[in-house]
């Protein structure tokens, strides 16, 4: 299945991210769902990222973040000898899942607690895109080549010797 993102390009400036993520996850829809995982809200901005690594430990684990990517690998390590296996139900195979970041977003930390592999998330916004107020200034001239407030004529003179607009009802 395809999705054709051109209505969206005419209106809309700065969205070509949102095509990349929606292409890559439809690229990536066939894939394994080993080792399970759940993804959770913890706060306004913050994210945690539980995946189920039996029979593996720290050192098994790599987390890489590249491109607005999270990577998270697990390499086996050799097999213990527990004797002759007639039942294999925990899966010790190798492993790698992708996880799309939005802009933004940085991994904060990671630790493992009885098999679960726990990566916090958050979403920083930066000073530049955070809201701010932008003060409204009185009686300054829209010109370019405006002189210091102390050259400027005293506005309020200006306005009393102005005539009335007329006004439409």
């Amino acid at each position: 299945m395809t999705y054709d993102f051109t209505p969206l390009f005419r209106t809309a400036i700065g969205f070509d991210r949102l095509a990349q993520v929606m292409d890559t996850a439809a690229r990536t829809a066939g894939t394994s769902s080993y080792p399970p995982y759940d993804i959770a809200k913890t706060g306004s901005d913050s994210y945690a990222l539980t995946m189920a690594v039996a029979g593996f430990g720290p050192d098994d684990i790599e987390l890489v973040v590249q491109d607005n990517t999270l990577v998270v690998s697990g390499r086996v390590n050799a097999p213990l000898e527990e004797g002759e296996i007639l039942h294999r139900g925990i899966a010790r195979r190798a492993f790698e899942r992708r996880f799309a970041l939005a802009d933004h977003v940085e991994v904060t930390s990671a630790d493992m607690h009885n098999g679960l592999l726990r990566i916090m998330v958050r979403q920083i916004v930066p000073d530049a895109l955070k809201p701010r107020r932008i003060p409204v200034g009185v009686g300054q001239n829209r010109s370019a080549n405006v002189a210091p407030a102390s050259a400027q004529p005293n506005l309020a003179a200006q306005v009393e010797n102005t005539p009335p607009v007329a006004t439409a009802a």
